[in-house]
């Protein structure tokens, strides 16, 4: 499957947290997006558990990992897919599943995400993302702590 194919009803959010400090960082795209590879549409919010539509065929979130191992030229065992997280988003083209995959790294990677034009920050550093990302950042942090 091809990134773009892929991704055109998926996305991930990538994090970091410190197994000492309890660190948690989200990787943020030079776009401003903490969507990867693509930023959500316009217009796009967030829906209530009970709002999910179950698909009868989905994309695993292992592929999308998979995806952006490639996209970004990751090694395989730098990103773990979080499998208790899984998210809906409804966007003018229909509704988008938001995964989230976690750096299995003892450091923050800074500099590995710089290289790749994003950046890490934390969660009050993101508090002006649009109202849909908000509301993704706030369902991945309770399900991190």
């Amino acid at each position: 499957m091809t990134q773009s194919g892929a991704f055109n009803n998926h996305r991930l959010l990538l994090y970091y947290k410190g197994d000492i400090s309890a660190l948690i960082l989200f990787a943020q795209h030079c776009n401003g997006s903490i969507c990867f590879p693509e930023p959500l549409p316009a217009l796009s919010s967030a829906l209530k558990p009970e709002e999910f539509v179950t698909a009868k065929v989905s994309t695993h979130p292992a592929s999308l990992v998979n995806n952006i191992n490639r996209h970004f030229q990751l090694d395989n065992d730098i990103l773990r897919v979080e499998p208790e997280f899984s998210e809906q988003i409804d966007t003018p083209g229909g509704i988008i599943t938001v995964h989230m995959a976690r750096f299995m790294m003892l450091d923050p990677p800074h500099i590995l995400m710089q290289s790749k034009n994003c950046t890490l920050k934390t969660l009050t550093q993101l508090r002006s993302r649009p109202p849909a990302e908000m509301e993704l950042l706030r369902r991945a942090y309770s399900k991190v702590m």
